[in-house]
């Protein structure tokens, strides 16, 4: 096993799009722009290469749901399942989600955060869509932040 992990760790790794390096300088500012590149007013199309450019090549998005039936699930996507799945949501009806709280652990060169949202179909709206919170497993290789998985789950 530790010979198919070594072979691993030298294939080279796929390529995301070329990232702005602001996006991903800190922890903080890798957690704004995820907020930012999702967030906008209805008819307005989302940089999906920038979304896409935030993700470790094998990061992954997953939903906390409730289904009719009051079981809840756990529903796992890729950044391309999550674009292609709620990016018509997004920019059809307008989406603003906002950083409410945050709670943070770092370990070496991972952290665990703790991301409490709001989101609205406006920015000035008083009424919300959901709110809920984003847990948010992020990296650094000493260049720069990845985000390797987001799972959240709204009330």
């Amino acid at each position: 096993m530790f010979t198919s992990l070594l072979v691993m760790a030298l294939l080279p790794a796929p390529q995301n799009p070329v990232v702005d390096p602001a996006d991903v300088k800190s922890e903080d500012a890798i957690i704004k722009a995820v907020y930012s590149v999702i967030s906008g007013p209805a008819g307005e199309k989302r940089n999906w290469d920038r979304f896409r450019s935030l993700f470790d090549p094998k990061g992954t998005l997953a939903a906390v749901v409730k289904r009719k039936t009051g079981e809840k699930v756990c529903i796992t996507m890729t950044p391309e399942d999550y674009i292609k799945n709620s990016g018509p949501y997004l920019e059809k009806n307008g989406f603003f989600e906002t950083e409410s709280k945050r709670k943070s652990m770092k370990n070496g060169d991972i952290v665990l955060v703790f991301s409490d949202y709001e989101s609205r179909e406006k920015p000035e709206d008083k009424k919300l869509i959901e709110s809920g919170t984003n847990s948010l497993q992020l990296f650094t290789d000493g260049k720069r932040w990845y985000v390797h998985s987001i799972l959240w789950q709204g009330y």
